[in-house]
């Protein structure tokens, strides 16, 4: 298991558009791909899951995955969510 802690800096339009590029992102892997945030874990492939999780800018998650891929994943769904300015 892989897991990284990121502070979400998400482009401020349109709140849906994010949360389906991470459930694509998430499903190019074989892993399985989870988002934490306090005492959720939602499966990052759900895009109902993902849409219920309310992803908020400058908030802290962290990105879980296990399986072959997990480092991949991880680092993949990280740089999206945090990416480096």
């Amino acid at each position: 298991m892989t897991s990284k802690k990121c502070i979400i800096n998400l482009p401020s339009y349109a709140e849906a558009r994010p949360v389906a590029e991470i459930v694509q992102t998430a499903s190019q892997y074989e892993s399985r791909i989870f988002l934490i945030s306090g005492d959720k874990k939602i499966n990052a492939k759900s895009i109902m899951g993902m849409m219920s999780l309310s992803l908020c800018n400058k908030e802290e998650i962290e990105v879980e995955a296990s399986g072959p891929d997990e480092e991949a994943a991880v680092s993949a769904i990280v740089g999206y969510m945090s990416p480096v300015a």
